[in-house]
């Protein structure tokens, strides 16, 4: 599912803290050496920004809507950044780059090995000899023990927005159902809009095998924005792979 009316409230729900720890997870692993850069589903653009005075950056995302509010925010921090839209499993327009990344589990949108396949398959391809593909994805742990049961709400001046977690159809996946309550001043009311959000994840041996068939190598995973080691504990995989 494309993110559609989540867009509109995407940026104030998200802990801004998070996309500085993005950020100089790929400064301290990609280095001063790499110059550009494409942010694979780089969503309303913010991690994008913060890593535009380090690297020639480009962001590319499947939502219109996401790429309208990342325009909107390089503009007025200031950056010019091309913003194009595209599917991680078909970057056939992009050029090639010294680095990709691919965070905030996005990688976890796709729905099965082949299209994680793919998805790896255009990264390697778009990567210039001795790039660096960075991407994160949740953990066993954060799918099948934390995300079953969870539920959020967020309500503003005029909006609402609920949002509940299900376990999902395969192992390892999750179901997220978003509802969304925005005053509409025609019925003198709330509109309602629902949109279902499925995430899937692997043990992290499928991730290095799909990677290795794919040609990548030298392929590192650790956890807390590569910070630590792996452990049973931790909610979020980070992968470093080198063309």
């Amino acid at each position: 599912m494309i993110y559609n009316s989540f867009a509109k409230v995407y940026s104030e729900l998200m802990d801004d803290s998070l996309y500085a720890k993005w950020a100089n997870y790929v400064k301290n692993h990609v280095g001063s050496e790499k110059e550009t850069l494409l942010d694979v589903a780089c969503g309303t653009g913010d991690m994008t920004i913060l890593l535009a005075d380090d690297f020639d950056v480009t962001g590319t995302d499947l939502s219109e809507e996401m790429l309208s509010i990342a325009n909107d925010k390089a503009k007025k921090a200031g950056v010019s950044i091309p913003f194009e839209q595209a599917n991680m499993m078909d970057l056939y327009t992009f050029d090639s780059f010294d680095a990709i990344t691919c965070f905030d589990d996005s990688i976890c949108y796709l729905g099965d090995e082949d299209e994680l396949y793919l998805a790896f398959e255009q990264a390697y391809k778009h990567l210039n000899k001795g790039g660096k593909y960075l991407f994160d994805a949740h953990s066993l742990h954060q799918m099948d023990d934390i995300f079953p049961g969870y539920m959020f709400n967020h309500k503003a001046e005029d909006s609402a927005f609920m949002w509940s977690s299900y376990e999902g159809e395969f192992p390892h996946s999750i179901e997220h159902e978003l509802t969304f309550f925005n005053w509409n001043d025609e019925i003198g009311g709330y509109s309602v809009n629902t949109e279902i959000h499925h995430e899937r994840t692997y043990p992290i041996q499928t991730y290095l095998d799909i990677l290795a068939e794919v040609g990548f190598k030298n392929t590192s995973v650790s956890a807390n924005f590569g910070e630590s080691k792996v452990d049973d504990n931790a909610t979020r995989w980070f992968f470093d792979s080198e063309k």
